[in-house]
This record gives structure tokens, sequence and C-alpha cells, in this order.
């Protein structure tokens, strides 16, 4: 687990290579918070996630609005305390 302790975050991470990049990073011991635009997605990978043993927090949002990116990011801090890693996948 070469990432244990360590928080990333990945946009775009309901589908394709945000999810491979979410479920990899879990898989190696990484806690992760999802961002896509479709809820539905997200969550499921965040189940995903969790499945493998890792901690997952889904975020709903655009990374186009300043606000849900905002947002995103004050629910890591708060669920997480830190942001050690950025996928900007979307």
């Amino acid at each position: 687990m070469k990432l244990k302790d360590k928080v990333a975050i990945v946009t775009g991470a309901g589908r394709g290579i945000g999810r491979a990049t979410a479920l990899a990073l879990a898989k190696e011991g990484a806690a992760v918070t999802l961002m896509a635009r479709t809820r539905a997605e997200i969550e499921s990978v965040a189940d995903e996630v969790a499945a493998s043993g890792a901690q997952a927090l889904a975020v709903s949002g655009d990374v186009v609005s300043e606000s849900d990116v905002g947002e995103m990011v004050d629910r890591t801090l708060a669920n997480f305390d830190r942001i050690d890693i950025l996928v900007n996948n979307a």
C-alpha cells in the first residue's frame, strides 16, 4: 500500500479513465474524493472504492463551477483533513 494515509481527489471519476484512476489509488491505500456531474455514477464508483477497503467521498458537481469545486475541496478537508493528490481528469 504505497499511498496509505494519503488523500486523493479525482475529477471525472464516474467512468473511464477517472474511474480507473480512482480505483487504482484506492487499491494502493488512498482515501478518494470522487467528483463528477452524474451522482449515480460516482456513487457506484464510491461503492467500488469502499468494497476495496478504502474510504470514498462522492461529490457531484461540475469543475467549471467555482462553487462546486469549492464545495468539493471543503468537503474533502472536512472528511479527511488534507489533500495530497489531485487528478484533474474532467
